[in-house]
């Protein structure tokens, strides 16, 4: 019997179990958990977010001006646009649909007394969510929020929407420039990519120490016995997580004739990352050199990963659509057709452009709430275990991104299959070589 292989995905693997299993400890013994914590665990955890963020605008600037330089018509960049727009807003409305489905029929938050629930302090997220309710009220103020006054300003504040907006501007003054004057640019921003990529590989061999600290910490301040009250909810997101993963996706995916499962061992790695961090910016640059890799042009998917991150988020608008039927029926508020209407349209608004923005599930939650008469502080009832449903939507996020490339480039004739097909002979290859390793 050889040796086994130690991947990145065990190592986080075995990360994650570690840190629950330290956080439970840290949790019911609270001598030493608050030093722990702010001296070791929170520290650790939040070196890797750092890492993450400090490396995802260099990436997505060089990366789209390339991508969109090498598109060269503006033509062409506006029909990738219009069908990008169009496939995310057809998806993030049947997760939208779904979840107040859902919702209605296994019915959560019924049953539930609200005095055995611990409610948590939501006033820092209060000022967000009332921008957040005022740009959803206006088309002008949003349009406006995509274009930068000061694009150092909005790298500084890492703010993805103007910075794609630049980057697409960029890309398409420099596609129009001479050939002899296009190139050494060209080739600056190929190096930063191709650099930024690599540093990405070693930051990421500092992932397991993250997802440990991240990890411990979170468990840690909650404990497993605050979910049980909440324990129907839970389970409710995780199905219907699965459940449009596997369906809705997969039926997508199929359409396309793609396999949703091949894709999803393909981003083993990335998704184990993205459940335990709880955060997509972890695995973009990765998602973009796998669907590269599998197929997909580099003009595509420098387009629709970092916009998708934005406009396309499947897994966190089924979990606002859930929660906000939840926290109404905790209320014992029967919501009218014509309310879960204006539930649905109020999410497809409120839930694009605000990716960056901390707490972001909850600030659309609570800047949703109000639309339909349900009181927004319900949101803190269930903000205690956000973070264990936040670990699922992330990952189903991460899904759906990657999907859209695929189908994106399928819609515009541009896939490689015969590439595709080398990539998933090797990805076969290489998981039966580990399997005869161990």
């Amino acid at each position: 019997m050889k040796q086994f292989k130690f991947t990145l995905a065990w190592q986080i693997l075995v990360a994650l179990i570690l840190g629950i299993t330290l956080g439970t400890y840290l949790h019911n013994n609270t001598q030493y958990s608050s030093w722990l914590i702010s001296n070791i665990l929170s520290p650790a955890g939040e070196i890797f977010i750092h890492l993450i963020k400090m490396i995802v605008i260099p990436i997505v600037i060089s990366t789209l001006i390339v991508g969109i330089a090498s598109v060269g018509d503006a033509k062409k960049l506006g029909r990738l646009g219009l069908k990008t727009v169009i496939y995310f807003e057809v998806i993030t409305t049947i997760a939208i649909i779904v979840g107040i489905c859902l919702a209605n029929v296994f019915q959560p938050g019924v049953g539930i007394d609200k005095e055995t629930l611990m409610a948590a302090d939501i006033s820092k997220y209060q000022h967000t969510t009332e921008v957040v309710q005022s740009a959803s009220h206006g088309l002008v103020t949003t349009i406006l929020s995509f274009i930068p006054e000061n694009i150092f300003a909005e790298m500084a504040k890492g703010n993805i929407l103007p910075i794609i907006f630049f980057s697409v501007l960029f890309g398409l003054g420099l596609s129009s420039l001479p050939s002899e004057n296009k190139e050494p640019l060209l080739k600056v921003f190929k190096g930063v990519s191709e650099s930024m990529f690599k540093v990405t590989h070693m930051i990421m061999r500092y992932a397991p120490i993250g997802v440990f600290g991240l990890m411990s910490v979170t468990v840690a301040k909650f404990g497993f016995s605050s979910l049980w009250p909440l324990l129907k909810l839970a389970i409710l997101v995780y199905v219907a997580i699965l459940f449009f993963a596997f369906v809705i996706l997969g039926f997508v995916a199929k359409l396309c004739q793609f396999n949703i499962w091949t894709l999803i061992r393909i981003l083993k790695d990335e998704l184990i990352l993205a459940y335990s961090t709880a955060s997509s910016e972890t695995v973009l640059p990765r998602i973009m050199e796998k669907m590269e890799a599998y197929g997909a042009p580099k003009s595509i998917t420098s387009f629709v990963v970092p916009t998708g991150y934005s406009f396309n988020l499947d897994g966190s608008t089924l979990y606002q659509s859930i929660a906000a039927i939840f926290i109404a029926q905790l209320y014992g508020i029967d919501l009218s057709i014509w309310q879960e209407i204006i539930l649905v349209l109020t999410l497809m608004m409120t839930s694009k452009g605000i990716a960056g923005v901390p707490g972001v599930s909850i600030v659309v939650l609570m800047a949703t709430l109000g639309s339909v008469g349900v009181p927004a502080e319900g949101v803190a009832f269930i903000a205690g275990i956000d973070r264990i449903l936040d670990m699922a939507r992330t990952a189903l996020n991460v899904v759906g991104n990657a999907l859209a490339v695929l189908v994106i480039s399928k819609w515009e004739n541009q896939f490689d299959t015969v590439k595709a097909k080398a990539y998933e002979a090797e990805f076969l290859s290489h998981k039966i070589k580990s399997a005869e390793q161990s």
